[in-house]
């Protein structure tokens, strides 16, 4: 059986598309959280509310999202996502006139706002185009592009934005008088703006072309919103509603992993000697090896699930993933970055895989079981900050606190492989 139908292809194309463009704004803001500590002097902690704002848009969005889909279409849903994605990256302009921290806020939530319009309309969407036999691997195929996007934020992050701010240390911005920070601080500001500015040009010409193509209506012949209801009806089922758990920590693991890579690294190629900028750059370079494997390891997990069970698969690499937190935790320098890029490899199927189990035949609830899976993407909003805190303290017992931080992650994956344990004969 065919994961993609002939008729389904140019649309499923423009659709997986999206998927890169969330998977760049992803993956461009996750160094951000030491960027904007660095550009405004702030803790860790100041820092990751970044990843607040970010996923808090996500959360917001989901089912307002999931009951304008019903009312409309998937098709109109992604248009006003590409929008809102749209409008967010324009307002970092402002922000950067205004030269305060909560302006950049307010951004990247309208931004996530979209994506979470983007997130909810797509996956769906995606599902729909073809046999449910084949929907989790069509899913996982698409899903391969997403960290197409996110390697190319990663680079565009490490190429144009922290590789070109200003190379003076956090220790030493300490230390300036109140206007040689500010000319420093709107320096870097016009760095980091940039590439989002450049990006809604790309969201402009992908809006365009999926206003002429025709695209399927699948799923879109009731148009009839029981809200609370259809909550009711998909929360009482114990595969979704263990899903959205699931998913709650997977995504808490993922940003936790990616985001604070730049943390983790950055103290080791400091130890070894360099300044704190080459550190920095470095630990991207190593954010995007692990990118590439997870790239790499998507292709392959969704050419096995032709062999294995989904259920099965999540529980395989949830152990994995548990193994190599482990030594992120116990190792010492580049033996424990080694083991985070290794995560990398581990989690590449995991979230369109709980998504897939998690809305396996739930037919037209599947926009709203589409938005409860979008929301769970608040693990990426809660967890973070969490482990910005043991950051924070630098050091405990010690070892390092970046180091212990991970434990936090080391708790997700337990979930995730218990929800496949569970989930194995599906």
């Amino acid at each position: 059986m065919k994961t993609i139908e002939k008729k389904y292809l140019v649309p499923f194309v423009l659709i997986t598309f999206c998927f890169a463009l969330w998977g760049f704004a992803n993956d461009i803001t996750n160094p951000m959280v030491k960027a904007f500590s660095k550009i405004f002097r702030m803790s860790v902690m100041d820092g990751s509310l970044v990843q607040l704002a970010f996923y808090g848009g996500y959360f917001a969005m989901a089912y307002p999202a999931a009951i304008f889909i019903r009312k409309y279409s998937y098709k109109t849903g992604v248009l006003v996502g590409l929008g809102l994605y749209a409008l967010g990256a324009l307002l970092f302009w402002p922000a950067k006139m205004i030269g305060v921290y909560p302006p950049f806020l307010i951004a990247y939530f309208i931004l996530t706002c979209g994506l979470s319009f983007l997130e909810t309309s797509c996956n769906p969407y995606i599902l729909s185009m073809g046999p449910e036999e084949s929907s989790t691997r069509r899913l996982n195929f698409a899903q391969c592009f997403n960290p197409c996007g996110s390697i190319l934020g990663m680079f565009v992050a490490m190429n144009f934005i922290q590789a070109k701010l200003n190379p003076m240390d956090s220790q030493a911005r300490a230390q300036l008088d109140e206007a040689s920070f500010n000319a420093i601080k709107d320096s870097d500001l016009g760095v980091l703006v940039a590439p989002y500015l450049a990006i809604v040009i790309v969201i402009a010409i992908v809006i365009a072309l999926i206003l002429i193509v025709k695209m399927p209506k699948n799923g879109e012949d009731n148009h009839e919103i029981r809200f609370f209801a259809t909550l009711k009806r998909i929360f009482s089922i114990d595969y979704y509603r263990e899903g959205v758990i699931a998913q709650f920590f997977y995504v808490g693991a993922q940003i936790m992993c990616w985001t604070f890579i730049i943390q983790y690294g950055t103290r080791i190629f400091m130890n070894e000697g360099m300044d704190e900028q080459t550190a920095e750059v470095t630990a991207q370079q190593y954010n995007i090896y692990a990118m590439s494997l997870f790239i790499v390891s998507r292709f392959i997990c969704t050419y096995l699930m032709k062999f294995l069970r989904p259920g099965v698969m999540l529980t395989i690499f949830g152990i994995l993933g548990m193994i190599l937190v482990a030594g992120v935790i116990v190792l010492q320098g580049r033996a424990g970055l080694y083991c985070l890029v290794g995560v990398s490899g581990c989690m590449s199927l995991m979230f369109p895989t709980i998504y897939g189990v998690a809305l396996q035949g739930l037919g037209d609830d599947a926009k709203f079981g589409a938005a409860g899976l979008i929301m769970a993407i608040l693990g990426g909003s809660v967890l973070p900050p969490l482990q910005a805190v043991i950051i924070d303290m630098k050091e405990i017992a010690g070892m390092p606190a970046v180091n212990i931080s991970f434990i936090l992650p080391l708790v997700c994956f337990i979930v995730v492989a218990v929800y496949g344990y569970r989930m194995r004969h599906r």
